[in-house]
């Protein structure tokens, strides 16, 4: 399954610095996304683009996460070669993941 189906995304940025969160639909699957969306996960889905650090702040009252990949923009809007400077297709990027099927419910 992929994370388009439990989750959508919002991505923004600052200089060579890209932001991406992604909120669960439902409160219910927001264990899953947690347990499965490490920092490392995401970087290895953004080889080739995540040159540094990825880091994960996590919101549970909100249901959501908060990725923050440095190095990310090809040195920043104003330097960048990028046809989206900005990474805003980064959060559709993210969704593609492919996620476990979640446990059934009994």
């Amino acid at each position: 399954m992929k994370l388009r189906e439990l989750a959508h995304s919002r991505a923004g940025d600052k200089g060579d610095i890209s932001n991406i969160s992604v909120i669960a639909y439902d409160s219910k699957d927001f264990a899953l996304l947690e347990s499965f969306l490490t920092p490392a996960r995401v970087k290895l889905h953004f080889a080739g683009v995540a040159q540094g650090e990825v880091r994960r702040y996590s919101l549970p009252a909100l249901g959501a996460l908060n990725f923050v990949m440095e190095k990310a923009l090809g040195g920043g809007v104003t330097r960048s070669l990028a046809l989206d400077a900005h990474g805003k297709c980064l959060s559709s990027a993210i969704l593609d993941i492919e996620l476990p099927e979640p446990p059934e419910s009994p």
